[in-house]
């Protein structure tokens, strides 16, 4: 028998074949980057990483998020079509795609969050479907991934905080790096700051924030700052 590779978890629709009625599978966020600090009532742009769904059934992505007093919630899913799964043969997919990136890297839009003053908003979302549900709601499992200042004027763009489940990796001169788990980009690895403090760093939840170190690390100035590590 011919091993089959399914181009649905690199290229959505566009090499799954299918039909019938979709089910909704809830996203994994694996990986959350926001700006630290966003203008009251602005909308704003968050990167989240999160698998694919179920290979080989073509499937639309839907970006699910709201906003509350308190926190911002995202709650991504898949509307993925029912039916027998249906593949490419081996010797129609290119080399290229034989070590794919498992990985939707997406960018979603926060609205705008209102207050009177400056104040706090936790960003969250969903982490785990360990357990099915019949859609995503509010009652699918989320995690807080961080927090977002709301300023009334003037807030500082330089800083991304980010969260999520990292893998430890170095280069071949022996540079740390954080990668989200599930990726196969090296683009989407991020140069740990502090070199030395890499203890406990295979597929762990960590928060911490993106920014410009005044002295390079590993000949570049963009880095990740780690605060914590569950």
């Amino acid at each position: 028998m011919r091993p089959f590779y399914c181009f649905s978890i690199l290229f959505g629709l566009a090499a799954c074949d299918g039909s019938g009625t979709a089910n909704i599978q809830p996203g994994v966020v694996r990986w959350m980057e926001w700006s630290a600090e966003v203008r009251v009532g602005t909308p704003f742009n968050v990167r989240l990483l999160l698998p694919f769904p179920t290979a080989c059934h073509p499937w639309t992505y839907k970006s699910s998020v709201s906003a509350d007093e308190s926190a911002v919630t995202f709650e991504p899913y898949f509307l993925v079509e029912k039916g027998e799964p249906v593949c490419l043969p081996a010797e129609n997919v290119p080399a290229s795609a034989l070590v794919p990136n498992i990985l939707l890297d997406t960018l979603s839009t926060a609205p705008g969050l209102f207050s009177t003053s400056e104040r706090t908003f936790e960003m969250r979302a969903t982490t785990d479907v360990s357990a099915p549900i019949p859609s995503p709601s509010a009652n699918s499992p989320v995690r807080t991934f961080g927090s977002v200042v709301v300023r009334l004027t003037d807030p500082d763009t330089s800083r991304h905080n980010a969260a999520g489940i990292v893998t430890l990796q170095f280069d071949i001169e022996g540079c740390a790096r954080v990668q989200p788990g599930g990726s196969f980009n090296p683009e989407v690895a991020l140069v740990l700051e502090d070199q030395a403090d890499t203890t406990g760093l295979s597929y762990v939840f960590v928060r911490g924030y993106i920014h410009d170190a005044v002295t390079p690390v590993c000949g570049e100035t963009r880095v990740f700052h780690l605060t914590s590590r569950t």
